[in-house]
């Protein structure tokens, strides 16, 4: 079931990056995005969660989400890392 969840989020991931102007018309512009990332920030910004997207999707596959996040966040809950 991962692998087809993790499937469909890739290709939602790719889509954001490729069709970006689609995402946009269709979701509106992102006032942060524009103020923070510069002109054309909205497209940067779908661009960065699609990819995102898309490497998040493969650790979750691969089982290397867990880890990642233990790493990062489990000395603030007393893991020894």
């Amino acid at each position: 079931m991962k692998y087809i969840l993790g499937g469909l989020v890739i290709v939602v991931g790719a889509l954001m990056v490729i069709k970006t102007a689609w995402f946009v018309e269709n979701f509106g512009h992102s006032e942060w995005a524009e103020a923070k990332l510069g002109g054309g920030g909205t497209h940067l910004m779908y661009k960065i969660l699609g990819i995102v997207f898309i490497f998040g999707s493969l650790a979750a596959m691969t089982g290397l989400l867990g880890e990642m996040i233990i790493g990062i966040f489990g000395r603030l809950f007393g893991m020894n890392v």
